[in-house]
Formats: structure tokens, C-alpha cells, sequence
């Protein structure tokens, strides 16, 4: 428990400003009209790209015995590819809903 304490004193000022971001984003995405979701999305999508590269840059330099470091970036590197293919996936879909139908 001290050592909890101790990590939550140490990085108060990190922890109020992942608050903050968090507050921020969802008043900003709450506050988005209907239009604006695909390009919304896309922005997204390439967080998670970014979130895939972090990740696999923590492993090369990641020692080989730190095994949690190394299962969290492998975690990091699953869902961010699974978050960021699948949401190229669903806006791909999504835009072509505003494709005019060709005639065959």
C-alpha cells in the first residue's frame, strides 16, 4: 500500500493531467455532430497506427527479462492493430455508403 502511495505522490502532477485528458475527450467527442464521425474515426485510427508503432518500439528496447513490460507492449501491439485495421475496416464501409450506385 506504500508503495502505492508513494507512486501516486510521485506522479500527481502525470496523474492530474491523464484526468484532464480524459474529461477533455470525452466532452470534445460527446459534443461532435453526426457528420463529422467518419472523419472523426479516421483520426482515430491513426492514434492506434501511432499506439502500434510506441509499442513496438518499447519491445526492442525492453530487456529481455522484464516480462511485464514485454507482455504489455505485446498486448499493446494485439489491440492496437485489431483497434486500428478494423476501425480502417468500418470507415472504408462507411464511406462507401456515400458512393453513388453505378447502374450494371
Amino acid at each position: 500500500m506504500t508503495d502505492i502511495l508513494q507512486f501516486i505522490t510521485t506522479n500527481l502532477n502525470m496523474i492530474y493531467i491523464l484526468a484532464f485528458a480524459i474529461f477533455l475527450g470525452f466532452e470534445i467527442i460527446s459534443k461532435v455532430p453526426t457528420v463529422l464521425h467518419t472523419p472523426l474515426m479516421s483520426g482515430s485510427n491513426a492514434i492506434s497506427g501511432l499506439i502500434l508503432i510506441g509499442a513496438i518500439l518499447l519491445i526492442r528496447v525492453t530487456p529481455s527479462d522484464n516480462y511485464i513490460t514485454l507482455i504489455l507492449a505485446t498486448f499493446g501491439i494485439i489491440f492496437g492493430a485489431v483497434n486500428a485495421f478494423g476501425g480502417f475496416a468500418v470507415t472504408g464501409r462507411m464511406l462507401e455508403m456515400f458512393n453513388k450506385k453505378r447502374n450494371k
